[in-house]
């Protein structure tokens, strides 16, 4: 077990046992606030190319997927958003409470739950969403990163990283993984513990989320 699988799990840990509190107040919020579980499992793309069920609280209808094909559907701007930016600002899934969630970024926090199952690391490039099913991934995700599929697969990916100190979702596509593989190329254990240290006002000042 290497240095940075050892710092996650005590991370990992440590935010579980003392975030508890916070976990349950979250959890309460979503579940009185609109119909459907508490935690939503996205389809995520980790090292090697695999997919996992990465945890988050639910911030979305539970008609999510249905409500974002019809938008980019009827609504062109919509699509090339999405298409630019794999985001929405005026995002028509998004419940009020998952709203708040994503502008502090605390509907991530069930993620300290994958590190701890090894699909994640704390710190590195954050995993790319699977959008057009299962059986089209691999094109799907090829489409995403081009030339740099197999460089942005080599590594774990992370709860937060470069990306989320440099703008988020203000980043289109091409610049996230153009910062990918800015951190593959810088990672170290004094990197990663800045770019920790640098997400906290990130996430209280709520930059680039949406």
């Amino acid at each position: 077990m290497n240095g940075k699988r050892i710092f996650d799990m005590f991370f990992s840990t440590i935010i579980l046992i003392f975030g508890s509190p916070i976990f349950c107040l979250i959890a309460l919020g979503v579940k009185l606030t609109s119909k459907g579980p508490i935690f939503y499992r996205s389809l995520r793309v980790k090292q090697g190319g695999a997919l996992f069920a990465c945890l988050k609280f639910r911030s979305m209808y539970v008609d999510a997927d249905e409500r974002l094909q019809e938008l980019v559907r009827r609504d062109p701007n919509a699509k090339a958003e999405w298409q630019t930016f794999l985001k929405l600002k005026k995002d028509p899934r998004v419940t009020p409470v998952g709203r708040f969630l994503r502008k502090t970024s605390l509907d991530e926090l069930p993620q300290f739950f994958n590190v701890l199952l090894g699909d994640l690391s704390v710190v590195g490039p954050r995993p790319y969403a699977v959008m057009n099913g299962i059986k089209n991934y691999q094109a799907e995700i090829r489409q995403y990163l081009g030339p740099d599929l197999e460089k942005v697969l080599s590594v774990k990916p992370g709860i937060t990283g470069l990306w989320q100190t440099s703008g988020r979702n203000e980043l289109s596509l091409k610049d996230r993984v153009r910062l990918d593989i800015e951190y593959i190329a810088r990672c170290s254990f004094l990197y990663d513990l800045r770019l920790i240290a640098k997400t906290i006002p990130v996430m209280i000042f709520a930059k680039g989320a949406y």
